[in-house]
């Protein structure tokens, strides 16, 4: 006899339960690859903004990365002294700087990447197309919703009205 499917809300306590797993994963995945290297997790995650993005002033870094400006600021100032990232003219405005990551110690980080990319595209593979369409239309909004998470909580923190949103 067949096991019966677990209800929806078995599924979604399940799925809360997977996301906080995940989370955790990540978190420590990223601290540990940032010690080995001398930085912390949320250095590694701003060099990753950088490499998708590319150059940007410290104000939109502090936009993509959710972060206070003066925090992003202190961010940049550590990472330029371990070499990471370097401070640029913007070539459509003199008066600006934008930060760039430095590829040489940014390719450092990637080899870092290497095992956990393979387990990852081997996975992919076990999934059609349409699986991974899916996939992906999750991770997207999920990405989307926890940003805005984010940008509520720091409006919280800052002493601004905070809207919870309903969904």
């Amino acid at each position: 006899m067949p096991t019966p499917a677990p209800s929806r809300a078995d599924l979604l306590e399940q799925l809360h339960l997977a996301g906080r797993e995940s989370s955790t994963a990540t978190v420590m995945f990223h601290a540990t690859l940032a010690a080995m290297k001398g930085l912390s997790a949320t250095e590694t995650k701003a060099i990753d903004v950088l490499d998708r993005q590319g150059p940007l002033t410290a104000g939109e870094l502090a936009v993509r990365t959710g972060l206070a400006p003066p925090s992003v600021t202190g961010l940049i100032d550590r990472l330029a002294r371990k070499g990471f990232v370097r401070r640029v003219d913007d070539p459509d405005d003199r008066r600006r700087v934008r930060v760039e990551r430095c590829p040489e110690a940014v390719a450092e980080l990637t080899p870092l990447f290497a095992d956990f990319g393979a387990q990852i595209d081997a996975l992919y593979a076990e999934f059609t197309d349409e699986q991974l369409h899916t996939i992906l239309r999750f991770m997207i909004e999920i990405t989307r919703r926890q940003r805005d998470a984010t940008a509520r909580l720091a409006a919280r923190g800052a002493g601004e009205k905070f809207e919870p949103i309903s969904t």
